[in-house]
């Protein structure tokens, strides 16, 4: 099972990054306005985020491989479609589908790998998250190759094979029964169970902030180091090796969190991550960049499988599927705005100030998770002996 959705994640991320690289291709041959592409992203993101709730739900109540196994039908859908697009509004559905299908899978998916490897899980879904790392290597190489031989429409079709074959091996490899049955959904009873806690407010808050952070970095990353004067394929390259990092990180902050305590070792990554970002904005040279680049991916990469594992360990059981999907929902919105915020404030003051304020916002989240560890520590402190 780790390695059916470890493939299909790392399979399905491939071609979600195939579209970053093609999008001048897509946009020219579509006749598709900046705002237009911008938009059809935006709905691909906040479909994503919706469906997560609704399919852990699902998961909890019927069975994991109730939902993942059409959520690979979806993927699969969604990925022709986009490949047979022709017209601008055929892409904007296609990207529509193809965030359905990977709202099916994501949460699903993950409450499986927490079902399985309940003394594990930190290394498991360490493993299953460097997919995304994996896929986005895999699609800057298949995005050159495209573009220089062929049309951009043939990019996704060894998406579209892997996936099914995968998905395959899901099917017979799967030992869960396939139910059908009338599920009810409690987002308020969903959500009072997110909020309970100081602890569980608290983290919800700083990983939001995490994630804000990074959907904010992904996207203008290459744009700041265009902006600082330096070379598109510098650019690139560097955009390249935040992915390339993040195959190591994920897996090893997994299996750190499972040795050590989860927060200690996500404050530890954090701050990992904010030390080469500030590298990078004050780089004078190449050099400190491809340092301040690495460093930047080593530490923000381990805060994935951190955030996962947090939330399943405090939900209660039964609702794991439910909590998780719930929680990305929300993980995933403030993902969305974080793009947002570096446009704007770029626009007014310029991407090195964007990117700084940025990085300020992950103190925030630094600083609750840190205070977090310290009240969990001082609470399993024994008591001193009286004399």
């Amino acid at each position: 099972m780790l390695l059916a959705l470890a493939l299909g994640w790392a399979t399905l991320q491939c071609g979600r990054f195939l579209l970053p690289p093609l999008l001048p291709r897509i946009t020219e041959t579509l006749s598709f306005s900046p705002a237009g592409i911008g938009a059809a992203l935006t709905a691909f993101g906040l479909v994503y985020a919706v469906v997560q709730y609704p399919s852990g739900t699902y998961s909890d109540e019927l069975s994991r491989a109730t939902l993942i196994v059409p959520g690979f039908g979806v993927l699969v859908v969604g990925f022709v479609a986009i490949a047979l697009s022709v017209t601008a509004a055929l892409f904007v559905g296609a990207v529509v589908v193809l965030g359905i299908g990977k709202g099916l899978f994501a949460s699903p998916s993950r409450a499986l790998l927490g079902d399985l490897f309940t003394a594990r899980r930190g290394r498991a879904l360490g493993i299953y998250s460097a997919g995304t790392d994996v896929g986005g290597v895999l699609a800057s190489g298949l995005a050159v190759a495209v573009l220089a031989t062929t049309v951009w429409q043939v990019a996704f079709l060894p998406v579209i094979v892997v996936l099914t074959l995968v998905g395959v091996l899901y099917v017979l490899w799967n030992r869960e029964p396939y139910e059908r049955a009338r599920v009810e959904l409690s987002p308020g009873e969903t959500a009072g169970r997110l909020v309970a806690t100081r602890d569980q407010r608290e983290t919800l808050v700083a990983f939001s902030i995490f994630y804000f952070f990074v959907g904010g970095l992904t996207n203008f990353f290459p744009t700041l180091l265009v902006s600082g004067g330096f070379s598109e394929t510098v650019a690139s390259g560097s955009f390249a090796l935040l992915f390339g990092a993040g195959i190591l990180a994920k897996p090893v902050a997994g299996d750190l969190s499972d040795r050590f305590p989860r927060l200690l070792v996500g404050v530890c990554g954090l701050l990992v991550s904010l030390v080469g970002t500030a590298l990078v904005l004050v780089a004078p040279s190449l050099p400190v960049i491809a340092v301040g680049t690495v460093l930047t991916a080593l530490g923000y990469k381990s805060g994935f499988p951190i955030a996962d594992t947090v939330v399943m360990e405090a939900a209660p059981d039964g609702s794991m599927g439910s909590d998780v999907g719930a929680s990305r929902a929300v993980f995933l919105t403030a993902n969305a705005l974080g793009p947002g915020f570096v446009g704007i404030v770029a626009q007014q003051a310029g991407f090195t100030t964007a990117f700084w304020a940025l990085a300020g916002s992950l103190l925030i989240s630094v600083a609750l998770l840190a205070r977090q560890y310290r009240r969990h520590r001082r609470e399993r402190a024994p008591a001193a002996q009286p004399r």
